[in-house]
C-alpha cells in the first residue's frame, strides 16, 4: 500500500469529496487513521462490489468442496431432471395467471 493512501481522519473531515474522488479514480482503498492507528477504509463502490462478489464466490466454492467431501452430491442427470421440473412448474404458474 502506498504511503499516500494512508490519511488521518482530519483529512477526511477536511476533504471527504476529494478523498472519495481519489479512491474512485485510483481504484485503491484509502486507510483512515485516528490517533495514529488505522480505524477505517474508504473504498470506491466498484472495487467494494467486486470484492464482495469474490468473497461470495469463494464461500460457494468452499461449500461445494464441503458438500463433495460429505457426500452431498447428485449426478448431472438428476440435477437436470430437478431443474426441468422447476422450470415446468414455473411455466405452469405463469400460464395460470
Amino acid at each position: 500500500m502506498k504511503l499516500e493512501n494512508i490519511v488521518p481522519i482530519t483529512d477526511l473531515r477536511r476533504d471527504a469529496a476529494g478523498l472519495v474522488e481519489r479512491a474512485t479514480e485510483e481504484r485503491s482503498p484509502i486507510i483512515i487513521t485516528q490517533n495514529g492507528r488505522a480505524t477505517a477504509v474508504l473504498q470506491d463502490i466498484h472495487s467494494y462490489n467486486r470484492e464482495r462478489e469474490s468473497i461470495a464466490m469463494m464461500m460457494l466454492c468452499t461449500q461445494g468442496a464441503r458438500d463433495i467431501a460429505e457426500g452431498r452430491t447428485i449426478t448431472h442427470a438428476e440435477a437436470r431432471k430437478r431443474i426441468q421440473a422447476i422450470l415446468k412448474r414455473g411455466r405452469a404458474k405463469s400460464k395460470s395467471k
